[in-house]
């Protein structure tokens, strides 16, 4: 899926939700703990669940990584199982010299047919180009992160701007809105405004509405353009909502107060 794929998508659904699979193996509901493939049963459960309330899925390869072969097989089971009428992001935040990342990208791109990555940009163009090379694909480049870290580089003044702003406007002009997104958390509500006028077309990839207390109408507010150009990601929130024989029922329920909210948006 590309961006204009992704565009019609929100305006046809009218959500511009991202289901974070960030599946964890010991937050399992108990009566799949102990099953073989309970990771996949899981993941395939909520996308079952909530795909009718959501544009996109991201998984957070981390959480299949640490689990050797069979997380990579979970991984690629997730992502086969996920409809081609959403958008999918491998949530990897690559970036390495460049002969390296042309690696990550045909890994995140070819043999894992995603259709976006996320990228770090702290070792400049030729870390990131080999991801761009990709027709129909989207690079998703660290702007500005929720996490307590931000403030010992992100937000450190250079002159009379940031380092984030520095990064988002040099980064910008390495490729277009229709192979390069933003990755800003949600609880940087307050800078939104500020990015739309550096990145004011770019989407952005929003993490942390829900469990980590970002609100959904101030980065609806200050984070739409006219192509509303922004993809909310809620992952604990959604798919940890409940840890009973139920929980996918319940995931639906949550997935489906955010859709119904977005569409107040739209």
């Amino acid at each position: 899926m590309n961006k204009n794929q992704l565009v019609a998508a929100i305006r046809e659904r009218k959500n511009y939700l991202c289901v974070g699979l960030d599946t964890d193996v010991n937050k399992l509901p108990k009566h799949l703990k102990n099953e073989k493939d309970g990771v996949v049963h899981f993941n395939k459960a909520i996308i079952d669940a909530t795909k009718d309330f959501c544009v996109s899925y991201k998984i957070n390869t981390a959480f299949y990584e640490s689990r050797g072969l069979q997380g990579w097989k979970e991984m690629e089971e997730t992502l086969q199982y996920i409809p081609d009428t959403h958008f999918t992001i491998a949530d990897a935040k690559r970036g390495d010299i460049g002969n390296t990342s042309a690696q990550y990208a045909k890994t995140f791109f070819e043999t894992l047919p995603f259709d976006s990555v996320t990228v770090a940009p702290y070792m400049g163009e030729d870390s990131i180009r080999p991801f761009l090379e990709y027709e129909n694909k989207m690079t998703i480049v660290l702007g500005l992160t929720s996490n307590k870290g931000a403030q010992d580089f992100e937000m450190q003044k250079i002159g009379q701007e940031h380092l984030y702003e520095k990064v988002l406007k040099i980064v910008s002009g390495w490729g277009s809105p229709d192979n390069l997104m933003f990755v800003v958390g949600a609880t940087q509500a307050t800078e939104l405004s500020n990015i739309r006028n550096i990145i004011p077309n770019h989407f952005l990839l929003v993490p942390g509405v829900g469990a980590q207390g970002g609100s959904l109408s101030e980065v609806s507010k200050y984070g739409k353009n006219e192509e509303i150009g922004l993809l909310i990601n809620s992952s604990r929130g959604i798919i940890y909502a409940d840890s009973s024989e139920s929980f996918a029922d319940v995931a639906a329920q949550e997935a489906k107060k955010l859709q119904e909210e977005m569409a107040l948006y739209i």
